[in-house]
Formats: C-alpha cells, structure tokens, sequence
C-alpha cells in the first residue's frame, strides 16, 4: 500500500488546522498542524513532511520570514501560502520567496486539491533534479593531487572563463570529457546546455545530419526537420568527442560553421546563427593527421585555440590510492553496498598495474572489486583474483619526455603516502620506517603538497 503523502498546516488559527485537517484525511493524505512557526520547525526536525501549507499572517514569526528560512532549509519542500487579508502585493512576493503558489481563504477545497497535487509533483521533480544533480556531481568529479592533475586543474582554471575554443587530447579512458564537463562549469555559459557527439560513434552518413540538423524531406526518413547538435547547445557548449574520426567533407563544413557562427540544416535553404563554445577532443596525433592528408590543417588551428593535455594514468600514479577510493565509494552507492575499506597491500598491488586502460579501466575494476568480493574490505588477493592480467609497470616512475626532477618528486610523493597508509596516518612511525627526523617528514610532506 503506498505511503500517504503528508502534509503540514501552518496557522495560528484553530479552526482553520481542525477544517484543513479533516479535509485532508478525508481526501487521502496524511496531516500535521503547527500553530506556529515555532512548533512547526519541532515537527519538521521530527517527521518527514512532503509539502506545507503555510499562512502569511502568524504571531511572532510570519509566514514569509518563515518561508525564507524553509527555502534555506529545504529548498525542495513546496510550500503553499494561504491568506485571507493580504493583497496581490503580498502573493508576488510570496511567489518571488520560493512559494510554490498562493492561495485565499477561505480555502476552496477543489482549488486545494489542485494546487496541492501539483506542488507534490512539482516537489517529486525536484528531489529527483537534485538527486541526479548529486550523482552527476560525484561522477564528474576530477579526482587526484598529483602535479600533473594540478597542472592540469591549472589549465581548466585558466581556460574556463574565457569563450575560446579547447582542444583536448590524451589517451583513450584518460577522463577527456570530463575536462570538457569542467571547463563548460566553470565558464559564463555553465547555465546553458552542455551537448556531446562521439564523432567516432554516428555513421559517416549520419554526422552531417546530427552535427546541422535537416530539414523535412531532405533525405529518405527524413519525415520531420531536426534540430542538429549546434542548435541543441545554442548559449552552451558543444564537446566534439574524437573529432580526428571525423571524414574530410565533414570537416570543411565545420570549418564554415566555426568560422561564420551559423549552420545550414541539411536540405534547408537559409543558414541559422549560432552562439555555441565548441570543445574537441581526440586520442590521435592531429599533426600527424594533417601530415598524412587525413586531418584540414585549416580546421586545426580553429579548434586549438587552447591545448589541453590530459595524463595517463602512469603518469599519475600518486593519485591511484584516492582514485580508489572514490571508486569504491562510487560504486558501492550504485550498487547498495556498504562502503568497503581498501588495505596497503591492495592499494599496492593496485598502483603496480600498467593501466593501459587509464582511469575507465580502473574504474571498471573497482567496480568489479565491490561486486565480487563478498567480505567487508579488498585485499591484494581480492585483486588479483578480479584482476588476473595484472601487468606491473615498466620502469618504475618513468614516463618518456617528463623531467627527472618531477618524476623523482612524484616517486618521492607516492612513498611518502604509502608509508603514511601503512601506519594509520601515525606521523612520528611514518617518520621512523622512513629513517627521517618528524620535523623532516613534515617539511617533506609540505614540500609535495600532501595534506
């Protein structure tokens, strides 16, 4: 039997919390009464409440100074405000504050009822926004400490504000799009729309119409014009994903596009402006494209206008262990699973794989790990039982092309933290197995930036 969506009534009036109150009951729901701003706070701190019916005027506290507090609080629960004196000033403001509607005294019960279903609906809705907004949150989360992902954080910082064009590039799992993500959130455009196309994934034949849309006719099944992806992102950003997939004849027409700030529909007759931030991102070597005739040199230099570099995952090793954990977390939330904790030796075992996959491949083995390991932690041989390919790093700390002074940091970092980890965050036997003074060991942990 489903749960009776319970309701509040907030009014210093007897009779109105006795008639409201029958009504509800009699109507399916299940009421509260507060005859004050006071008590109903005790209720609302006890009881789960799914909306409020709340009365302007009210002794002490008044329904819109309550109002505030409750949208502050709560800003999921609809509250509807009910007078029977004030005026259209007083229901605007009402309205402006963050009430879901306003309704007169005396209370018409088919009015109530409307108003009232509506504001549940409305309330649902909004739980439901918040709650994927959460997740999105968590998902979407760049996750390390490391110097190449401060460096890279750097870049987002530096990049976000302005309305140039980026193009990312790195290795396949590396987290491209989730530095795309970044940037459109941390951009003037973060309220509009943030449109994707996997340029690798559409059919040759198709990417045109997905790109620049189509009018009606244009082709065969084309029964209805559609918007393109441009379109789709207008006031927002548009995130290009493999663009170095992308056929030759395509690339002109983008070209014109990113040059005229206007489309034109396959099959239509008038271009149609455009204001979109486009971001691309590709796994090839587009100069090395260009040397092949593969890739428009042209095309090039209008997407890279800002370079951005995303690391592998053994670039990055320092920022396994949280990557881990954030994993873990991830997925034990998904899943309905209680959080598992995550020893040395499989944090180890962990951050001596090649990770030829990058972040998706460690993410998907953390998932693996929650999902098959039964007891209440991973082990080492929890991971080698999920991960049975596991292949250890060649060269340890070595990564072709980078400094010898940032690779010696970064080993220097990962020993520090494992040896931290390994002695419960206990700084003075961390210090001790290291052979340092403690005083050292700080300086030391200043020095790489671990907290």
């Amino acid at each position: 039997m489903a749960k009776k969506p319970t309701v509040l009534v907030i009014d210093d009036e007897k009779n109105i919390l006795v008639s409201l109150s029958r009504m509800l009951d009699l109507e399916g729901y299940s009421p509260l009464v507060a005859g004050s701003a006071h008590v109903a706070r005790q209720k609302l701190a006890r009881q789960q409440v799914d909306a409020v019916l709340l009365d302007v005027r009210m002794p002490e506290t008044d329904g819109l100074t309550f109002l505030k507090e409750l949208r502050k609080d709560r800003s999921d629960l609809p509250v509807i405000m009910m007078s029977g004196h004030s005026g259209l000033d007083v229901a605007i403001q009402a309205i402006r504050t963050g009430a879901h509607d306003f309704i007169e005294k005396p209370v018409s019960t088919e009015r109530l009822l409307v108003t009232l279903n509506n504001a549940l609906s409305f309330g649902k809705l909004k739980r439901s926004h918040n709650a994927l907004a959460e997740r999105l949150q968590k998902t979407h989360t760049i996750v390390g400490e490391s110097a190449p992902v401060r460096r890279l954080q750097q870049e987002i910082d530096l990049a976000a504000p302005t309305k140039a064009r980026v193009l990312i590039t790195g290795e396949n799992g590396t987290g491209k799009e989730l530095v795309a993500r970044a940037i459109h959130e941390g951009s003037q455009r973060s309220n509009g729309p943030f449109i994707k196309l996997n340029c690798a994934a559409i059919p040759s034949e198709l990417i045109e119409s997905e790109l620049f849309g189509h009018e009606k006719g244009a082709f065969t099944g084309a029964q209805a014009s559609r918007k393109g992806r441009f379109e789709l992102a207008e006031g927002g950003t548009l995130f290009l994903d493999e663009i170095g997939e992308m056929r030759p004849e395509v690339q002109v027409k983008l070209l014109r596009v990113l040059q005229e700030n206007e489309v034109d529909r396959v099959g239509g007759s008038s271009p149609i402006p455009i204001d979109v931030r486009v971001i691309a991102a590709t796994n090839k070597d587009l100069p090395a494209e260009i040397e092949a005739g593969d890739f428009r040199e042209d095309l090039y230099y209008r997407i890279n206008v800002i370079p951005i570099h995303v690391p592998p995952l053994r670039d990055r090793r320092a920022d396994i262990p949280l990557l881990v954990k954030h994993f873990l977390k991830l997925s034990c939330d998904e899943n309905g699973r209680r959080v598992k904790a995550v020893d040395t030796a499989a944090l180890t075992a962990l951050s001596e794989h090649a990770w030829p996959g990058n972040i998706r491949e460690l993410r998907n083995i953390c998932e693996r790990l929650v999902i098959l390991t039964p007891g209440p932690g991973v082990t080492a041989d929890d991971v080698k039982r999920v991960l049975p390919g596991l292949r250890p790093r060649v060269g340890v700390g070595y990564s072709r092309g980078r400094p010898l002074r940032e690779m010696v940091a970064e080993a220097e970092r990962n020993l520090v933290i494992t040896a931290l980890e390994d002695h419960g965050g206990h700084i003075t036997n961390a210090a001790q197995s290291l052979g340092l003074e403690r005083s050292h060991l700080y300086k030391k942990m200043k020095a790489l930036g671990i907290r």
